[in-house]
């Protein structure tokens, strides 16, 4: 099937999972206005709505379903997988069903998704993968930190085996971003810290930085993750 085009050229197509809130809302809302047609996964519509949006319901957790979402999809140019959470437990009060849960939405995921869309991306196609700063590690949550660091080392992998096409694989790691995640009570014992530069990073700010990877600028940037903390890392 040849793509769909408009008055300036075929219209790029990409899927972005976790699109009803937080930064997945934000990265799906800026491509929408860099013109993309979007495909958006996740459990709740967005709050957006958009006649180049199209909102699949699914829940990432469940790979059967996953599998199910992913068949009639179609043709695509890149995804995004923004879709996470965040559970927290110092040594003692660790629960393995949430390492379980952060490893399966995080890790897993990415490897699903990458098996059923990479094989059929155009040369030059685009895979970003929304990371964590924590991935280099954080008292209380180790196990999140593990499932972040984790989507590094896929990257790199994928990057270098995805290169011979124009592929770009790469990781935005964000610090403390405004979103629901940073006020859910589930983290209330290992609370956020301002960074230097006196505010939390806004998931508008990682959307840019995931539209400019999709775009042609970006084709030489690859198999990298790019810390987006305020200042928090220094």
């Amino acid at each position: 099937m040849a793509p769909e085009a408009s008055a300036s050229g075929p219209i790029r197509r990409v899927l972005v999972t976790g699109i009803s809130s937080g930064i997945g809302a934000a990265i799906g809302s800026a491509l929408l206005d860099a013109g993309w047609q979007v495909i958006g996964l996740s459990r709740t519509p967005p709050a957006k709505a958009d006649e180049r949006l199209k909102h699949i319901a699914v829940d990432l957790s469940d790979a059967e379903a996953l599998a199910a979402a992913l068949a009639g999809i179609g043709r695509l140019d890149a995804f995004v997988h923004a879709a996470g959470i965040l559970r927290v437990g110092s040594i003692g009060a660790q629960r393995l069903e949430d390492g379980h849960a952060m490893w399966r939405l995080h890790v897993e995921a990415s490897v699903q998704l990458v098996e059923h869309v990479a094989p059929s991306l155009p040369d030059g196609g685009r895979i970003v993968l929304i990371g964590s700063r924590t991935a280099n590690g954080a008292a209380g949550r180790g196990q999140y930190a593990a499932s972040k660091a984790a989507l590094v080392g896929l990257a790199r992998s994928w990057a270098l085996e995805l290169a011979p096409r124009g592929v770009t694989v790469n990781v935005i790691a964000p610090g403390a971003t405004e979103t629901p995640m940073l006020t859910d009570p589930k983290r209330s014992a290992v609370a956020p810290k301002l960074p230097p530069i006196g505010r939390f990073v806004q998931p508008g700010e990682i959307a840019a930085l995931a539209a400019f990877l999709l775009s042609p600028a970006a084709a030489s940037l690859t198999g990298q993750q790019i810390v987006v903390c305020g200042g928090a890392s220094l």
